[in-house]
């Protein structure tokens, strides 16, 4: 008959091994379950043609592409705009020349340029490749690269402040860690650029956003942090492995589930697509400004939670205020 001493013991290394397990199904459904149902769904390309002949074979390839491609009839500017507000991947201007833009996310870039170069051949043409905002290999690696270096290096930083001064710690210890933790990582986010590609723009419009996602990762995961504790790492930590299979993908690539659940609210997709297209010399594009709104939600949430009086503070306060004397003098 086992002793009661090792019940418990081996009731423990068997909730050990299943929480190992349960671990292990989340980042696999997380990570790489993302990675391994990719494929076409709605992926929304043009094809251009001026009036006349043309016209009727853009409306014979758009009819064609099944659920895997949505196409748009449009003329050779409105295409253009329209990939230049990223509403589609490529644009194909008949009789052969495909356009893409390195301000689109890499991911659909490449798909979208399989299909028209495809459609293009079809024709009896021989495609003509152009691209718009060209990007070099770190300009496409760098907006995701440098949403989840701010995401790990803010994290790690309100982590230490909770281990080290604890859940309690005061209202301006955390406020200091915020801003600080913003200023630091955004130096650090704006070194790897440099070194990178030197050429990659550092305006001032580049650091203002690199500063905003910075801050507000570093307001929100602080604001959690005091809620939980360092439990909240069991939340925050997995979202950094998000970064790279969910973040990394257009939407109409991913299974619809991973799209509704995960793509849909993950913070590092706003801060990588408007990067991106800051870096490229687009900072009109719509997905800058999304971005910006998100963020300052996302800073004004986290600030919120970091920065309003606990009950122990309230309680501080109404006591120094019950044992102030008032000087009250006679005349």
């Amino acid at each position: 008959m086992p002793t009661p001493s090792r019940r418990p013991a081996g009731a423990f290394a068997l909730l050990a091994a299943v929480a190992g397990a349960l671990v292990a199904v989340v980042l696999g459904f997380l990570t790489f379950g993302a990675q391994a149902t990719v494929a076409p769904d709605g992926l929304p390309v043009a094809v251009a043609a001026p009036p006349g002949p043309l016209q009727a074979a853009a409306h014979g390839i758009a009819s064609h592409g099944g659920g895997q491609v949505a196409w748009r009839v449009t003329s050779a500017e409105e295409g253009r705009k329209l990939l230049e507000d990223k509403e589609v991947y490529g644009v194909l201007e008949l009789p052969s020349t495909v356009v893409v833009s390195g301000a689109v996310n890499p991911s659909g870039t490449q798909i979208a340029q399989q299909v028209l170069t495809g459609a293009a051949q079809a024709m009896g043409g021989t495609p003509k490749v152009e691209t718009l905002h060209a990007a070099s290999v770190a300009g496409r690696v760098a907006p995701l690269g440098l949403s989840a270096l701010a995401w790990v290096g803010c994290l790690a930083g309100g982590a230490v402040l909770v281990l080290v001064g604890g859940r309690e710690a005061g209202v301006t210890a955390r406020f200091t860690q915020i801003f600080s933790a913003g200023v630091l990582v955004t130096g650090v986010l704006a070194g790897f650029l440099k070194l990178w590609d030197s050429s990659l723009p550092l305006g001032w419009d580049v650091l203002g956003f690199l500063f905003l996602t910075s801050t507000a990762f570093a307001a929100l995961q602080t604001g959690l942090l005091r809620l939980l504790g360092v439990r909240a790492m069991a939340v925050l930590g997995p979202l950094y492995l998000v970064a790279p299979a969910v973040a990394g993908q257009v939407p109409e690539l991913l299974n619809p589930a991973y799209r509704a659940v995960l793509w849909s609210w993950t913070p590092f997709r706003f801060s990588t697509e408007g990067l991106r297209s800051l870096l490229q010399g687009v900072p009109g594009a719509p997905d800058v400004t999304t971005g910006i709104w998100v963020l300052a939600a996302l800073l004004g949430a986290g600030l919120v939670l970091a920065l309003w009086p606990g009950r122990s503070a309230l309680q501080e306060t109404e006591a120094d205020a019950s044992h102030r004397v008032v000087q009250v003098g006679v005349h």
